[in-house]
């Protein structure tokens, strides 16, 4: 008669499903499982060194896992940036770009020929000429509207780029184009690519700082300066502009210095024996890191955030104590401590999508120019008799521009009118290092629909601000999934030689 299953022989390969027969097995499963996850993460950390290892030749391809300062790839022109980010799309033809053409047929219908080219057809009207009016300013001859009077005292200096184009005419896509370089969160945000490649002048403040509005977060929020693929060491670091610049930097008691010592370096003997039981996981040494840097910033941001240290008719060249400028200004002022100081990469934001007019532009236009253009004016006169503006590179400019016809509201208000979006021109200026001031670049056609002359892409003004820090667009890359990423991707991308000193 033949045996019942669970009577096989104890020198059987196969057991009873019993409960001892269960973890018997299961056990098996248990250790090939953990076996894997121990390999695994060797054969992940072997996998980042090799290739570190063998891209070590060429220094922009190896993945940096600190901010200590590294060599450019040709003598740079400047050594930081301030990056003044426009959200909401500021509008060429009211601001930089006077189009006559809109005068002479203001009102006349043009729908019919752009309608593929309006992401709000519902709400289009006819050709709209600009509240503003136009005047030429500086030695140059630079064209301004009125709705900016302080930075068109500062043209000379400027480059403006009138040609500007970009893919995507949605906000979300948009900036997140021009922060990165690509249509969608994940990304290496341009301050990261920039921290990256070079690393940082000052141990102890970030290299990457964001100076965001207090009244809100910007389109995409923090993934407009999030690191991306690349070890999160990089990613931007946000200082408020009043108060404690940095939450719970400070302790709640004051303790003598010999004791704080002796806790950061067992921390730090702590933290390294941790470390070493989890090599290759790079959020944890970007998070020892950050608590490092914490340490040393306890002086160094309060000194550095500190307005208060500003003379009087400094702070009242940004407009500070005044309003509606003492927002902005105070970011201004600390933008240029910041880079006084060695941080290599300064963005400042405007909330949500302050510069979004389809509707109201004559008043809601101003509104936003009121804020910063005084400050922004400010920020240049000041680093210029400072001697700071031959190192410091400045960038203005929004994620696309306005389209020529009107954009009305529901009650059909002409005197109410707006905007639409338009990806196909739009104006951006740079100033500062190596940059050639005074110079109005490239041209749109006669109503300031497209960019026609001398176009400039998003990954052309890309390539621009790596060149001018000494980085070379094509070399600046790491490995990711086996693909060689770039700021400015596989397309082509140009340095935009027109604007350069």
């Amino acid at each position: 008669m033949r045996p019942p299953r669970n009577n096989m022989q104890p020198n059987s390969t196969t057991y009873p499903l019993t409960r001892r027969g269960l973890f018997h097995s299961v056990s098996g499963g248990l250790y090939g499982a953990a076996l894997a996850q121990l390999m695994g993460r060797d054969l992940a950390l072997n996998s980042r060194l090799a290739a570190a290892e063998l891209t070590a030749t060429q220094s922009s391809s190896r993945v940096w896992t600190d901010l200590k300062q590294r060599a450019s790839h040709f003598e740079p022109k400047a050594k930081a940036v301030i990056h003044l980010f426009m959200t909401g799309g500021p509008s060429q033809m009211d601001l930089f770009d006077p189009k006559p053409v809109l005068d002479q047929h203001h009102g006349q219908s043009y729908f019919d020929r752009i309608a593929g080219e309006v992401e709000n057809p519902q709400s289009a009207g006819a050709l709209m000429r600009s509240p503003f009016r136009f005047a030429q300013h500086g030695q140059c001859g630079m064209w301004v509207s009125d709705a900016l009077p302080q930075i068109a005292k500062q043209v000379d200096d400027l480059a403006l780029i009138r040609s500007m184009h970009t893919t995507n005419l949605t906000h979300e896509p948009a900036v997140y184009l021009i922060q990165s370089g690509k249509m969608g969160p994940g990304r290496p945000t341009v301050g990261a690519w920039v921290v990256y490649g070079l690393g940082s002048e000052c141990q102890n403040l970030p290299a990457y700082v964001v100076l965001d509005d207090p009244n809100g977060l910007p389109v995409n929020g923090v993934e407009n300066w999030e690191a991306g693929f690349l070890p999160p060491i990089f990613q931007g670091t946000r200082f408020r502009s009043t108060g404690s610049p940095v939450l719970n930097l400070r302790p709640d008691v004051e303790r003598p210095a010999e004791l704080i010592s002796e806790e950061r370096a067992l921390l730090a003997r702590l933290d390294e024996i941790h470390r070493r039981k989890h090599p290759g996981q790079l959020v944890l040494d970007a998070r020892i890191a950050s608590y490092e840097l914490a340490a040393q910033m306890q002086l160094s941001a309060s000194d550095a955030l500190d307005i208060a240290l500003e003379t009087q008719d400094t702070q009242e060249l940004y407009g500070i104590g005044t309003e509606p400028t003492n927002s902005y200004g105070r970011r201004c002022l600390i933008a240029r401590r910041l880079v006084e100081r060695g941080v290599r990469f300064v963005q400042l934001y405007v909330n949500g999508n302050s510069w979004d007019h389809h509707t109201g532009l004559a008043n809601d236009l101003k509104g936003c120019c009121d804020r910063t253009d005084k400050p922004i004016a400010g920020l240049l006169q000041d680093l210029k008799q400072r001697g700071l503006l031959d190192s410091t590179l400045i960038v203005w400019g929004g994620e696309f521009g306005r389209l020529p016809i009107a954009q009305l509201p529901p009650d059909k208000d002409e005197r109410k009118a707006g905007r639409d979006h338009n990806k196909n021109a739009f104006s951006t200026w740079m100033a500062g290092a190596g940059i050639k001031g005074g110079t109005t670049y490239g041209a749109t056609d006669e109503i300031g629909l497209h960019s026609v002359e001398d176009r400039v892409s998003v990954p052309d003004w890309h390539a621009t601000i790596l060149h001018l820090l000494g980085l070379s667009h094509e070399q600046l890359s790491v490995m990711d999934n086996g693909l060689k990423e770039k700021l400015t991707g596989v397309l082509d991308a140009r340095v935009v030689e027109g604007i350069l000193a």
